[in-house]
């Protein structure tokens, strides 16, 4: 028996231009009519996923990676950096990237970015700008534009227990707090609102999906995911340029 659908956004749920489809929206809801919650489970902030929160009404949102986590419209978990943290992963960055390192940090309700104008990245339109040099409000995430390994773990160091973890599709790595993950946070619903483990699936594509997947009953993966996603799941779906969400869930509950 399902009792919760879990799907990561870009690259899985979201189409490559940004959409969800009419279909995976219809799908979604016929979940909820058969008494399945759906959740949304993404790295990005609050702030960049409401119009998809309009669109699908999801039971469960985690964002930022984990570390927030809502359920029916309410904040459950919040996971932050503290201001003096905050401050030394700043620092460090600035240390071990120099000073015109691209930095975007995420709170509750904005995101920050250290270039007046974004170079790629529709993501960073309406970012406020912030230097970082005297920043003073606790971070949920900071990203760096950086594919250094060695660099994140020197990074990391700057505070205890932080989760780094790089994108695949961007030359970015992604800083949390160590509670801040997809996995603790499938980990805090089961634990809160008695649903076991078995109960649970979770469609994603990268990286920071790989916990929650093995930690789910049925973990699948997108047909467009990176290899490392593919080898630790349950099944494999259409891309997401397919609906490959809507489509396993159609199959699986014969919506």
């Amino acid at each position: 028996m399902t009792k919760l659908v879990l799907t990561d956004l870009d690259r899985t749920l979201l189409t490559t231009d940004k959409r969800i489809s009419d279909k995976s929206v219809e799908v979604l809801k016929k979940c909820r009519d058969k008494g399945i919650l759906v959740g949304f489970s993404t790295s990005r902030g609050y702030v960049k996923i409401q119009d998809y929160l309009k669109q699908v009404n999801p039971d469960v949102v985690i964002c930022n990676d984990g570390g927030n986590i809502f359920y029916k419209g309410e904040m459950v978990f919040q996971a932050v950096f503290s201001v003096e943290e905050t401050r030394a992963i700043l620092c460090k960055i600035f240390e071990v990237c120099g000073p015109e390192i691209e930095i975007t940090l995420d709170t509750l309700n904005k995101i920050y970015y250290n270039k007046k104008t974004s170079e790629s990245d529709n993501y960073l339109i309406g970012a406020e700008y912030s230097d970082f040099k005297n920043f003073n409000n606790p971070a949920i995430k900071i990203c760096v534009k950086t594919v250094d390994k060695e660099a994140a773990e020197k990074i990391s160091s700057a505070a205890e227990a932080v989760d780094a973890v790089p994108f695949s599709d961007i030359p970015w790595y992604k800083f949390t707090p160590g509670t801040s993950t997809k996995e603790h946070a499938v980990e805090f619903l089961s634990e809160k609102y008695k649903i076991l483990f078995a109960e649970m699936i979770a469609f994603g594509d990268d990286f920071n999906d790989i916990g929650m997947l093995k930690k789910c009953g049925t973990g699948v993966a997108m047909s467009n995911a990176i290899p490392e996603v593919k080898a630790i799941a349950d099944a494999e779906t259409l891309s997401n340029d397919e609906d490959g969400v809507a489509e396993f869930l159609k199959e699986k509950f014969q919506l």
